[in-house]
């Protein structure tokens, strides 16, 4: 089984190009995730940011390139999914939604073999010991529908944890959270991508809050326009023409993610 070694990237996209209804929404996408590497990638709504991660998860065909996870083609995961955790766009849950915070982290542990088969102890106790990982235990038998967005992130970064993956794509885990809760959950993440050496593919429309966080950051809007260190990507001044806002507000990012280092 190919998984990760120290010399293999942990993700690779070489020339991506994807196409829907007639139109192309990734163009030429070509970088690579070394292992350990937490990488963010930003770009304007409708820039192509959510297609990239779910080519690179298989979940869409791309037109023309291809791309890697864990050493194994896209198109043909199979037994590497286990390694990788995944949190898609965050989107508002019904208060009557059935699940506890407990049984949505123990969904992560289904998968098409094991879906009609019960969750054993050791599972249900992993299951706790990665709620507890993120400091949301107490929220084991909650209704997941009546969490805040914060802790409810919280549970979906356990679930996405619970098979101790070594790669995790995780797109906008933090949008529409008040600056705490956005504060508190990268700075969970942080602390495990050191404990469990975790490689991380993040999406972010925060500039400031991904540049004081991440080794590099990729910018798209279709095409990669830039790629480098966060402090060079916020001085750049191709970021105005992607964003079409004013440099004062590149400028402000930039000095906020100064004085985090």
């Amino acid at each position: 089984m190919p998984f990760l070694n120290e010399k293999s990237p942990a993700v690779t996209s070489e020339s991506l190009s994807v196409r829907q209804n007639a139109h192309t929404v990734l163009e030429e996408i070509t970088f690579q995730v070394a292992p350990g590497e937490m990488i963010g990638v930003i770009g304007p709504n409708g820039g192509g940011k959510t297609t990239l991660l779910r080519t690179l998860l298989g979940l869409i065909r791309p037109f023309a390139g291809r791309s890697t996870l864990l050493g194994c083609p896209s198109a043909r995961l199979g037994p590497v999914r286990a390694k990788i955790g995944y949190i898609p766009q965050k989107r508002t849950h019904d208060r009557r939604f059935p699940l506890s915070a407990a049984d949505v982290v123990q969904t992560g542990l289904y998968s098409p073999e094991t879906l009609l088969r019960p969750i054993r102890r050791p599972q249900r106790e992993r299951c706790r010991e990665m709620l507890e990982m993120v400091d949301a235990l107490p929220l084991a038998e909650r209704s997941f529908g009546d969490l805040s967005g914060g802790e409810q992130q919280r549970v979906l970064l356990a679930r996405a944890l619970v098979r101790r993956p070594l790669l995790l794509l995780l797109d906008e885990p933090a949008a529409g959270l008040d600056p705490k809760a956005q504060y508190l959950f990268m700075e969970k993440l942080r602390q495990l991508r050191q404990r469990f050496a975790l490689t991380i593919l993040l999406v972010s429309h925060d500039l400031a809050s991904l540049a004081a966080y991440v080794d590099r950051i990729l910018c798209i809007n279709r095409t990669m326009h830039i790629h480098g260190e966060p402090q060079q990507v916020l001085q750049s001044s191709a970021l105005k023409k992607i964003y079409r806002c004013s440099y004062d507000l590149l400028r402000m990012a930039a000095s906020r993610e100064d004085e985090n280092r």
